[in-house]
C-alpha cells in the first residue's frame, strides 16, 4: 500500500535503503551503480529507485532537506515498507581543521538542539546513536575498498543560516561535534523507536575553519566514496 508521500507498493522497496537528501543525487547513484533500476516513487519529486548492486537488492531514495522531511520518509519506510536498514549519504560542513573537503565521515551519533525526538516520543536525549551493527558493516566495507573514514559525533541542526556564531563553542568544545548536517538526529531516533538500523555517511562539502567549498555539481556527482562504502554493506 502507498502512503501520502510514497506511491510504492509493499514489496517494491528493498530491506536496505541508501538515502541521500538530494533527489538528483538519488538519480546519480542509481544511474552510476544500480543494475536494472525501477522508479518506484516520485511523489513531490522525491525519487526512489529499486534495483540491485552486485546482485543484491537495494533501494535508493531521497529524503529531502531537514529533520521533518527525513523524519517522514524514514518513518514510513521502516513502519509501512518493512525496511530494516537506512544509510544516509549526505554532505556536511567541517567544524575542525582535520576534516578536509571530500573527506568521508561515519557518524557514531548525532547531537542536536532539535525538539524532534522529544516531540515524536518524549525522548530527551540530546545525542541519538547510530546502529553499531550497521556501522560495523560500513567499517568493513570501507576497509575492503581502501577508503578512509573519520568517525565521530556530528551536529544535526534545524537552522542553516544563523545570525550569530556563538553556538559553535557549545557544539564543538562542549559536545565535540566534528561537522554539521541537518537530518541524522531524526533518522537515528526513528530507527531507535521502531527497532530498526540507521547509519550516516557524510562527505565534507565546505568548512567553518577553512575557505574550501565544493560546487553544486561536485556535491551531486563527486561524493562517490561514501556511496561505494554504503553500497558495499549489502
Amino acid at each position: 500500500m502507498s502512503t501520502p508521500h510514497n506511491k510504492a507498493e509493499k514489496g517494491q522497496i528493498a530491506k536496505t535503503v541508501i538515502m541521500p537528501g538530494d533527489p538528483r543525487r538519488s538519480k546519480f547513484i542509481t544511474d552510476t551503480f544500480l543494475e536494472n533500476p525501477v522508479l518506484v516513487n516520485d511523489v513531490r519529486g522525491v525519487q526512489g529507485y529499486t534495483g540491485t548492486y552486485q546482485g543484491k537488492p537495494v533501494t535508493v531514495m531521497a529524503s529531502g532537506m531537514g529533520m521533518p522531511s527525513i523524519g517522514i520518509y524514514s518513518y514510513e519506510l521502516y513502519k509501512e515498507y518493512d525496511v530494516e536498514n537506512i544509510i544516509r549519504v549526505g554532505s556536511a560542513g567541517s567544524y575542525i581543521p582535520e576534516l578536509k573537503i571530500f573527506d568521508v565521515v561515519l557518524a557514531t551519533g548525532a547531537w542536536s538542539e532539535s525538539s524532534f525526538a522529544y516531540t515524536q516520543s518524549g525522548d530527551t536525549q540530546k545525542i541519538q546513536a547510530a546502529s553499531e551493527q550497521l556501522n560495523e558493516a560500513i567499517r568493513k566495507s570501507a576497509a575492503e575498498q581502501g577508503i578512509k573514514l573519520y568517525e565521530g559525533i556530528i551536529h544535526s541542526s534545524d537552522v542553516f543560516y544563523r545570525e550569530s556564531s556563538d553556538y559553535l563553542k557549545e557544539v564543538v568544545d562542549v559536545n565535540h561535534c566534528c561537522c554539521v548536517e541537518m537530518e541524522s538526529f531524526a533518522l537515528f531516533h526513528n530507527a531507535k523507536v521502531l527497532g530498526k538500523n540507521a547509519a550516516c555517511l557524510l562527505t565534507i562539502s565546505d568548512s567553518f575553519v577553512a575557505p574550501e567549498i565544493t560546487t553544486p555539481e561536485e556535491r551531486e556527482q563527486k561524493f562517490t566514496d561514501m556511496m561505494k562504502v554504503a553500497l558495499g554493506t549489502l
